[in-house]
């Protein structure tokens, strides 16, 4: 049975009421190119950063929820941590590594485990945060590290019927390289993308069982990447309060389905100063409006992961053109805050070149606070980072998260969280 959260009375109202006046997807007017960031759905142009943040931008949000990724879920009223252990001496003596229970709801709610590594003597430090795919023990063999009690995806290391087990200990270590960040002057936090909502579809399981029961599932209902991206927030919430963290100073970041997390999660908070979504493709950085007959289409993805959007954007599936935005307005909602979009040669799937269209697309939004060259005039060569505040990077290789992506995240860091 699903529980209203209304009815458990402790999660706020949101503050957007759904508009009454958005049309079904295919009644929509078709715009071939990029939709006009800076023009309203009424045809208004904003030539202000005052029109933009209070007309515009506060559109796009609802636009982006009511047509792809769902409702934006309320802040709760209330969110308590516990630390499960703390291990001051980690990383050879160089950092401390500790792992945090997060709740937010009744009993029953999931919880998040946040995995936390600080630098020592480097109080509070900037933080990269976000979500990993199979459970922060894949991280790091500390044998303090909670293992996931949680389905998790069968890819996961040493996974044994969708259940993780202990031999599956720092087998992706070099998807999120703890010591080496550390040793650079940042902290990460992580937390499994699952103890949200695990990356399935059709199951009464995570944040999704507790949603109300309705006859017709609402086409807008909350999806999957919007649980995530939720559930950085949630993260967010205790890494405020954490005196070894600079709240001031957090860069979402995440992979592919999590670098479209990434994006989202940073669009809808600014408590964000950095966004880096990584080779995040269709959904998240990558164009809906594709060039690239090599990319992964709408229809595509929507139909092999109907769960991580709204039912909204499967209509979508066979017209982009009627799609009232692209990913570039969902860059522009950061702005000005800057956004790192990092992909790989061989990852064609996830549109490279798309990505980089995404982000001159966005600068527009970026040229009303002030940033008159906030991209870089062409895509960069491969190897070379842009730094600029619509930053881009291109490897060679493939669709992965290595520790030389890493470098150039903290690179950007270092320009963009001093």
């Amino acid at each position: 049975m699903r529980l209203s959260l209304a009815s458990l009375g402790i999660l706020a109202m949101t503050t957007v009421a759904i508009p009454a006046d958005l049309p079904a997807p295919d009644k929509l007017p078709s715009v071939a190119e990029f939709p006009d960031v800076l023009a309203t759905r009424d045809g208004t142009k904003i030539t202000t950063k005052k029109d933009w943040e209070e007309r515009r931008r506060p559109e796009l949000k609802e636009l982006f929820q009511h047509y792809m990724y769902g409702r934006f879920p309320a802040k709760p009223t209330k969110v308590t941590a516990k630390v499960l252990f703390e291990d001051t001496k980690a990383f050879d003596g160089k950092g401390t590594l500790r792992e945090v229970e997060i709740t937010f709801g009744p009993p029953e709610w999931p919880k998040i485990y946040l995995l936390i590594a600080v630098p020592n003597g480097k109080a509070p430090a900037a933080c990269f945060v976000g979500p990993n795919f199979h459970g922060n023990h894949a991280l790091t063999a500390h044998d303090k590290v909670r293992i996931p009690t949680e389905w998790v995806p069968a890819s996961g290391p040493n996974v044994v019927k969708n259940k993780a087990t202990a031999e599956g200990r720092g087998k992706q270590a070099d998807t999120w390289p703890l010591q080496q960040v550390v040793e650079s002057g940042y902290a990460v936090a992580t937390f499994y993308c699952g103890d949200i909502q695990p990356d399935r579809d059709g199951v009464p399981e995570g944040m999704r069982k507790t949603m109300p029961v309705y006859k017709n599932v609402p086409l807008d209902e909350t999806a999957t990447v919007m649980w995530w991206a939720w559930g950085c927030h949630r993260a967010v919430d205790f890494l405020v309060t954490d005196k070894s963290i600079d709240a001031k100073r957090l860069a979402v970041v995440g992979h592919s389905r999590l670098g479209k997390t990434a994006l989202l999660a940073g669009a809808f908070d600014d408590r964000f100063a950095v966004v880096i979504p990584h080779q995040s493709g269709c959904g998240g950085a990558g164009p809906s409006r594709s060039k690239n007959p090599k990319a992964e289409p709408v229809k595509r993805i929507t139909t092999s992961f109907p769960h991580w959007f709204c039912a909204n954007f499967t209509a979508f599936g066979d017209d982009t053109t009627k799609i009232p935005f692209d990913q570039h307005a969902l860059v522009a909602i950061c702005a000005p805050r800057p956004v790192l979009c990092t992909n790989a040669e061989e990852d064609q799937w996830a549109n490279p070149a798309g990505q980089f269209d995404v982000l001159t697309a966005a600068a527009p939004a970026y040229k009303l606070y002030g940033d008159t060259k906030p991209v870089a005039a062409k895509m960069p060569e491969t190897g070379k980072l842009s730094d600029e505040r619509l930053g881009y990077f291109i490897r060679t290789g493939k669709h992965s998260m290595t520790p030389d992506d890493w470098k150039v995240y903290t690179q950007f860091a270092d320009k963009w969280l001093k």
